[in-house]
């Protein structure tokens, strides 16, 4: 009897006992009130923030396209022996894109 009230106890206190039910949000979904949040206009604010999201993926990804395809032509122009700045540049920048999309599509 001892033994199980003890278990009881330590399991309470570290937080296992409770299960948490259909009603119980996550830590990172947001309120229900905000999820069904209506624009003005009568839209749902959730799918008109993944409409723009998804066409800012659309445009960063033609985007980042067309900077890896500048950037191989630009390496296969100068040759192995040449690293030139704007090489660089076009590096940076393909990372910030993609850093943009990850952190975009990870919302989800």
């Amino acid at each position: 009897m001892r033994r199980l009230a003890l278990a009881a106890l330590l399991l309470s206190h570290l937080g296992w006992a409770q299960i948490p039910g259909p009603e119980t949000n996550s830590p990172d979904a947001p309120p229900a009130a905000e999820r069904d949040a209506k624009l003005p206009d009568g839209r749902s604010r959730s799918e008109a923030i993944l409409k723009q999201d998804y066409t800012r993926s659309l445009s960063d990804a033609a985007a980042l396209t067309a900077l890896a395809q500048s950037l191989q032509a630009s390496l296969e122009k100068e040759g192995r022996d040449v690293l030139s700045l704007q090489t660089l540049k076009k590096l940076d920048e393909i990372e910030k894109l993609t850093r943009r999309m990850r952190s975009r599509m990870r919302r989800y």
